[in-house]
């Protein structure tokens, strides 16, 4: 496994690209904008997924499974929806194949099987599911619902790239009902809140957690919560977003419910999701020049044992000795590879597995074994140890929450050190331009502004974080007064 990759200080895009592929991650497909997630990348994402699917449960929610398909006419039922995300559909029109009488051999749509009403494959499924929900909710005995569902969906995207931005990709999708505004944005609350968590705890990514503004909200949404991450090129990404959808889907579908005062009234609703592209988050914040770096709680393989001898005879010693100690170490819940492949050297294999990022390696090899010590290096700083075999299993366990901290806290650094405050215009675009990051600045609170702003420089408003304190300046654009500072930054 050849690894070669370009230098991120040389072409940052085009390192990523490669590190993709050459990690064994995914790569693409022969359908246009989209990917084939391979075994190793979809390793990741299980982990990923079972957390996160523990989390849910452990606050209620259910998973459950709606169609890929939406009757048109349903999609088109919430308008703001349908308007904001019509120019990304997939529709199918036809739903049979024949023939080609012109062309022996190939096939057409058959003209004749026109579906009498065309589909949307899902770009996002608020429409199928507030449809179905119509028909199981009749009282406040009925709420609230709170689903999930693991799924696929469709946006077809023009420019796309592995993880980040492709026409289908994987995530989970949140949709719940309850009998009250209060319960409603206390749940688009609390799954932010988780959202936050799992992605700095597991994913030791830290995230500034705050609202959309109207311009930047989900298409419906009422009020849009997200949690923001800076990359290593200074470039924000959105890693997950919460919203509260008010009535306004309960009134597209006409879902109403007997309350305990006998009043009819409509439910509130939320939604909320993460994807895919957190693989593209987790690659872009920590791994280097060498390859992927990941960090243990996510890592499909936290240790890596690899022998180095000379005979069968030693072979066979080093795996009577590393037999004991993967016992030991998955009796901690840790997860072991011993990788004992005769068709490859020390040397490949020591490339491998710091290009797919293992936390831990450990060499053993003869002289080791006379020893009672072992070889140790840690992928995330590049460092060795020679450690002894007593008390080792102890000494992992420390050592792989140490890489897990030491991941967070040098991520939080560069985060904090990449966030520039700045009061004039100019000053905005230099830093843009030079630092990067996310830049601290007031504005005016008019979507003008803000559309003016992305215009001249590709910064986006990201959000305006919960932790937003009121104070009096001038807009960094306008001039006009504002309340207090909001973070831009470029995103992809």
């Amino acid at each position: 496994m050849s690894k070669n990759l370009t230098k991120r200080a040389e072409d940052y895009s085009k390192w990523y690209n490669e590190l993709v592929v050459k990690a064994d991650l995914a790569e693409n497909s022969a359908v246009r904008g989209c990917m084939v997630i391979k075994p190793y990348g979809f390793a990741i994402w299980e982990k990923m997924q079972a957390e996160l699917d523990r989390m849910f449960k452990a606050t209620g929610h259910q998973n459950a499974y709606f169609p890929l398909f939406v009757p048109k006419s349903l999609f088109e039922a919430e308008e703001k929806n349908a308007e904001g995300f019509a120019k990304e559909c997939a529709v199918v029109t036809h739903y049979r194949l024949q023939n080609d009488p012109d062309r022996p051999g190939k096939l057409r749509v058959d003209p004749e099987a026109k579906l009498e009403e065309e589909l949307v494959v899902r770009p996002t499924s608020e429409a199928i599911i507030w449809n179905t929900y119509k028909g199981w909710i009749q009282s406040y005995r009925d709420l609230p619902i709170l689903i999930n569902q693991w799924a696929n969906v469709v946006r077809w995207e023009m420019r796309t790239r592995l993880f980040l931005r492709t026409a289908e990709f994987l995530w989970q999708e949140g949709h719940t009902a309850h009998a009250t505004e209060a319960e409603a944005i206390a749940e688009t609350e609390q799954m932010n809140d988780i959202y936050a968590t799992f992605v700095q705890n597991f994913m030791a990514i830290p995230v500034i957690k705050g609202v959309k503004t109207e311009s930047e909200r989900f298409a419906g949404a009422v009020d849009t919560h997200c949690i923001e991450a800076l990359m290593q090129d200074g470039k924000a990404l959105q890693a997950g977003t919460s919203h509260f959808l008010g009535q306004n889907f309960a009134k597209a579908f006409d879902v109403k419910f007997a309350s305990k005062e006998g009043t009819l009234d409509y439910v509130w609703a939320t939604s909320w999701g993460v994807s895919t592209r957190l693989m593209g988050a987790l690659i872009m914040t920590h791994s280097d020049d060498q390859g992927l770096v990941l960090p243990p709680n996510l890592a499909p393989i936290q240790v890596v044992i690899v022998p180095i001898y000379k005979t069968d005879e030693q072979r066979d010693a080093i795996t009577a000795k590393v037999e004991t100690l993967k016992a030991v170490l998955e009796a901690k819940g840790i997860s072991v590879k011993y990788d004992n492949r005769d068709t490859y050297r020390p040397g490949a294999k020591f490339a491998q597995h710091e290009l797919q990022g293992v936390p831990l390696r450990i060499a053993i090899g003869s002289r080791d074994l006379e020893n009672g010590t072992v070889e140790l290096a840690r992928r995330d700083n590049l460092t060795k140890e020679t450690v002894s075999f007593e008390g080792i299993e102890d000494h992992i366990e420390g050592l792989l929450k140490t890489i897990q901290e030491d991941l967070f806290n040098k991520a939080l650094h560069f985060r904090d050190t990449h966030i520039t405050e700045v009061d004039n215009f100019e000053d905005f675009k230099t830093i843009l331009d030079t630092k990067t990051g996310f830049i601290s600045a007031h504005w005016d609170g008019t979507p003008e502004t803000e559309t003016k702003i992305k215009e001249l420089t590709k910064a986006t408003i990201r959000c305006i974080p919960n932790d937003f304190e009121p104070e009096k300046g001038q807009c960094v654009y306008s001039g006009n007064p504002s309340k207090g500072r909001v973070l831009f930054a470029k995103a992809y």
